[in-house]
């Protein structure tokens, strides 16, 4: 299996942990104030690239959604407000992230069509062709082994279902990529230091965009792992991108 130059970024160089540990203990340490900062970091576009990424899936009108690192289950709490289908599963290796994501779906009384559980996008706890769409936000950067992760989520996507994976991207324009570098470099890391105290989250955010293959090298793999008719949306000048694929 191909190992691509973000597998090998990590959050923290002097553990002894594997990436998917780190990961996790990573997500634990700043789940308290994860939304938070997901929303003053990006001044809430966020939730404007979330929301252009499940219009993708209007079209197939999902009953059964599969949502891969799930966090704080932002993704499932809007796709039950704009796709309204009968049940989502979120999945993710962070318990932390996972306790904030469960108070937040009891508040908004969503536990009868939402369900999240821990769970490895590795290795899928659901039989072959279950789910009519998978939805990745901001999660495959995180997989320790990417093709493994698609694949794997290829293999519990119905026939005629969609993935839709929403990820972090450097813009083309050089002087807005120049400004966005300075941002992740420098202002990411210091308000991650100040409000959660932990920089070593928003560093390791920086490193793995610029390492991770984006655009047509992502559809390259999605296509090299088995997905069918694979297309991309750049979104805020490339800043942020939307990758969709059928099977």
């Amino acid at each position: 299996m191909v190992t691509y130059k973000h597998d090998t970024i990590v959050p923290f160089k002097d553990s002894g942990l594997t990436k998917k540990q780190q990961v996790a203990e990573m997500f634990d340490r700043i789940a308290f104030r994860y939304d938070f900062l997901n929303r003053f970091l990006s001044a809430g576009i966020d939730v404007y690239w979330r929301k252009r990424a499940i219009r993708e899936l209007l079209e197939i009108n999902p009953q059964l959604i599969l949502d891969v690192a799930t966090g704080t289950a932002d993704m499932p709490v809007m796709m039950i407000k704009y796709l309204k289908p009968k049940k989502i599963i979120g999945i993710d290796i962070s318990d932390g992230m996972l306790d904030i994501g469960t108070k937040k779906i009891n508040k908004l009384k969503l536990d009868n069509q939402v369900e999240l559980q821990k769970g490895d996008s590795e290795a899928i706890n659901f039989p072959d062709n279950s789910f009519d769409a998978i939805t990745v936000a901001y999660g495959v950067r995180n997989f320790e082994h990417l093709e493994k992760g698609l694949q794997e989520m290829l293999r519990v996507l119905k026939p005629t279902g969609k993935l839709i994976v929403l990820e972090f991207s450097q813009p083309k324009n050089y002087f807005f990529k120049r400004l966005c570098d300075l941002y992740f470099k420098f202002i990411t890391p210091g308000v991650g230091r100040l409000i959660s105290k932990n920089k070593d989250a928003y560093q390791y955010l920086n490193k793995s965009v610029k390492a991770f293959p984006e655009g047509n090298d992502f559809i390259d793999i999605l296509k090299k792992t088995g997905y069918a008719d694979p297309y991309y949306k750049a979104l805020s000048l490339g800043i942020c991108t939307i990758y969709c694929a059928g099977k």
